[in-house]
């Protein structure tokens, strides 16, 4: 692992050493080339996206003039963006050719689950969760509506929460006992609905989602028949819920 701490350490000693402050800034300029340094992000332009599949892109970036990545074969960059607030790192291979001057392409799949539970059904949701969340090379995005009766029927508080740190990982409350919010703590009131999760709160759900998710339902009979409902009335086809 480079340990970029110590590279820029060893740049500030070189400089002071020759009693000359402008070679750091000469290392900060080399990051408006095309050549890739590996201690130090490049800031590109995306120039188009490109839609292949329902979850698949094409991303286009610009490389100045004629200049190419002059990557070897089979090596890969590394992305980083802000995604939800949280800064996101991922390695890809560009599919563009190697010697293609002025740009690189990347291809990147998403995914989108939409997970609705009531009380004890979020057991199951669970392990799909953290499998997500354990790949470093799953980029699905999930967004799960836990149902409850009240803020303390809510379990595994300190599991959600951690969960919803993920980039990736949206979690909502719907609590249907509960009339207010400002009796919940902070970090809840933002993300949580007072009442039941009805059709206009799901339509809301699903038009906040990137693309069209696939569902997966798990509670009660009457959950199960409201929530197969409600998103048969959004327009979700019947292959794209699954009831546990």
């Amino acid at each position: 692992i480079f340990d970029t701490y110590a590279a820029a350490l060893a740049r500030w000693q070189r400089a002071r050493a020759a009693g000359n402050m402008e070679l750091l800034v000469a290392h900060e300029a080399q990051s408006n080339n095309s050549e890739l340094n590996p201690d130090s992000f490049t800031a590109f332009s995306l120039s188009s996206v490109e839609q292949l599949t329902e979850d698949t892109y094409q991303y286009r970036f610009e490389l100045p003039g004629n200049s190419s990545l002059q990557l070897s074969l089979g090596q890969h960059i590394v992305l980083r963006g802000v995604v939800n607030g949280l800064e996101v790192q991922r390695a890809y291979t560009p599919i563009s050719p190697g010697n293609a001057e002025g740009y690189f392409d990347v291809l990147i799949k998403y995914g989108e689950l939409l997970l609705l539970a009531s009380g004890t059904g979020l057991a199951p949701m669970l392990p799909i969760l953290q499998s997500i969340t354990e790949n470093e090379e799953d980029e699905t995005f999930v967004t799960l509506v836990c149902c409850f009766r009240s803020f303390g029927n809510i379990y595994l508080k300190p599991l959600l929460q951690e969960l919803a740190r993920y980039w990736n990982i949206r979690i909502f409350y719907v609590l249907s006992q509960e009339s207010s919010l400002e009796k919940l703590p902070w970090s809840y009131q933002e993300n949580t609905y007072t009442g039941r999760l009805n059709e206009d709160l799901m339509r809301t759900i699903i038009n906040s989602c990137r693309r069209k998710p696939f569902v997966l339902i798990c509670g009660s009979s009457a959950f199960n028949e409201d929530m197969s409902r409600y998103l048969k009335s959004a327009g979700l086809e019947e292959n794209s819920c699954f009831i546990f």
